[in-house]
């Protein structure tokens, strides 16, 4: 084997299997940041030894052993050996964890990693930085790019997290049946940001980001794995599937935005379309499973002529029930605008006028500037939009929202 193709497998296989490789390690260390720096020697190990022993048979298992080993070897250089030999014994011996006790109480490394990754006590900020660190296995590079901040600020921001997390206190643990639906809204609400980062960039030259996309759904994925019986983790699950099947239609040949309306359908993955569909049968009423019941009316219409927009408009006013938000109400007046008709919808976006939370928000004037069209009010339709453009981050929705200004009669 070449040192080249050595290096891209092992490169292949910690991609895959470093959330993993992590998780195992800080229950020995019991720190995220210590686990991350043993797993990366492990990687260093593999890109030394492989080249000339070959790649093992079960090269993620390769790695997960090195780590551990070399864990254990820290652990026993520690002055508190004594006391930490006894809490990880068992991992010593490489046999596994009892089984728990009381059926509410997960025993599953990754689940400790991204309760401890979402932990509450970071900011919103760093706990996405590093959940797309250890768990997406994101280099500080990837995740610089995909946010578009500086690559030195991302680095900071994953350094701080950690010590903070350190600095805390905070266990490498699934937190009991008290606290777990506290910090599972937290872990939920990490993985919907980066989904919908990825589906609508906040900012920079491109509409989409299909690679953040794919990491938030595979966590999605396997957090419904490991916590079955949680019907908020299905329902978001069920909306990420949903949205995620729209990706290849939403942009065209040079990278442009494809609004719902314009989309061809034929290009919706029916296959994320049917998983999303399985995964909202377990599903809730929380309010993620309520955005997903909105996106599968989306998903079952063949055309958007076909869209049950009263069932959408009733779906966003129990999301408004749950979780009130300008947002949601804005999302409401334009489904009702499509139930029944744009005069209807633009009061209720005059309502939302004077809210603070949107003042600066691009998608008011944008949604303001559709509706002025429908209503044969051009002039004022083009004010709306170019307001809106003036507004976003993102140089793709800015070029569609001055061609749609353009395109209104003064």
């Amino acid at each position: 084997m070449t040192a080249a193709s050595a290096t891209e497998t092992v490169e292949a296989v910690f991609r895959i299997e470093s959330a993993r490789i992590i998780a195992g390690v800080a229950r020995i260390v019991r720190d995220v940041g210590i686990a991350e720096e043993l797993a990366q020697d492990a990687l260093v190990a593999a890109l030394e030894q492989w080249p000339e022993s070959g790649v093992p048979d079960r090269p993620g298992a390769w790695l997960m052993a090195t780590a551990k080993h070399r864990a254990i070897d820290l652990v026993r250089r520690k002055e508190t050996y004594a006391r930490k030999l006894a809490e990880v014994g068992r991992t010593l011996e490489d046999v596994p964890p009892p089984e728990p006790s009381d059926v509410d109480d997960i025993d599953d490394d990754l689940l400790r990693l991204i309760f401890t990754a979402c932990h509450p006590v970071l900011s919103t900020e760093a706990r996405i930085a590093l959940t797309l660190r250890l768990l997406g296995g994101l280099t500080t590079e990837e995740i610089a790019r995909a946010y578009l901040a500086p690559e030195p600020t991302v680095a900071q921001r994953i350094v701080r997290a950690k010590r903070s997390l350190a600095k805390a206190g905070v266990p490498f643990e699934v937190p009991g049946p008290a606290e777990r639906a506290e910090r599972l809204d937290s872990v939920l609400e990490v993985i919907y940001l980066i989904f919908n980062e990825g589906y609508s960039a906040t900012a920079g030259d491109d509409w989409l980001r299909p690679a953040l996309c794919e990491d938030a759904l595979r966590l999605a994925r396997v957090l419904t794995g490991l916590m079955p019986r949680e019907p908020e983790v299905h329902g978001l699950t069920a909306l990420l599937e949903f949205q995620a099947s729209r990706i290849a239609a939403r942009t065209g040949p040079d990278g442009e935005p494809v609004l719902l309306a314009d989309q061809n359908r034929a290009k919706w993955n029916r296959m994320l379309i049917g998983r999303g569909m399985d995964a909202l049968q377990r599903a809730g009423t929380g309010p993620y499973a309520v955005q997903a019941a909105i996106a599968g009316c989306h998903a079952q219409a063949v055309r958007y002529e076909d869209t049950d927009w009263r069932t959408i408009a009733s779906l966003y006013g129990r999301l408004a029930a749950l979780i009130p938000s300008p947002v949601v109400e804005l999302n409401r007046a334009v489904a009702i605008s499509m139930a029944e008709g744009p005069a209807a919808g633009l009061a209720l976006v005059d309502a939302l006028a004077g809210e603070p939370a949107l003042k600066d928000y691009h998608l008011l004037p944008s949604v303001r500037g559709d509706l002025l069209e429908r209503l044969g009010r051009g002039a004022q339709a083009r004010t709306e939009f170019e307001r809106a453009a003036s507004l976003t981050r993102n140089e793709r929705e800015r070029d569609l929202l001055l061609e749609r200004a353009a395109r209104c009669a003064p």
